[in-house]
């Protein structure tokens, strides 16, 4: 009897973690499409960021950390690109889309609207300006073990 109520409570335990890990399943590191950078994507409050976590090439031909060169702001100009916040207020709608974000892209400093979907390991992140249907998605790829 004692095994039999242990069992129940071990599966109310695993089926209870493995509800939490399918809720947050956005969180974690991805690559961005062209996998030349990784975005920690990160819950704070009742909204979903990312900021960047990795970059291919960091330095600039002299060494130094690139930063921020075409932000808008003049004055956010000389922010590192590590760690830069580039998806900002995304809320959970359901299990697989998250609404009402912006994306910043600083390869242009241009500022998007944009959705994302999940699908199992890829993300698609729809940028757009005004309705959503005119627009363009990336597909995003979650970081593995050891990359």
């Amino acid at each position: 009897m004692a095994k039999l109520k242990l069992f129940y409570v071990a599966l109310f335990l695993l089926l209870f973690t493995a509800n939490i890990a399918t809720a947050q399943d956005v969180v974690g590191k991805w690559w961005n499409q062209e996998k030349t950078s990784q975005v920690q994507i990160y819950k704070s409050g009742e909204k979903y960021y990312g900021a960047i976590a990795w970059i291919k090439d960091p330095n600039d031909e002299k060494g130094v950390p690139k930063t921020d060169i075409f932000n808008p702001r003049e004055s956010e100009r000389t922010k590192p690109l590590m760690r830069l916040v580039i998806l900002r207020d995304f809320v959970k709608e359901n299990d697989t889309f998250w609404s009402g974000g912006k994306i910043y892209d600083p390869r242009d400093g241009k500022t998007y609207s944009c959705n994302m979907t999940l699908k199992g390991n890829e993300l698609d992140l729809r940028g757009f300006i005004g309705f959503s249907f005119i627009g363009k998605t990336n597909t995003w790829t979650r970081v593995g073990p050891g990359e």
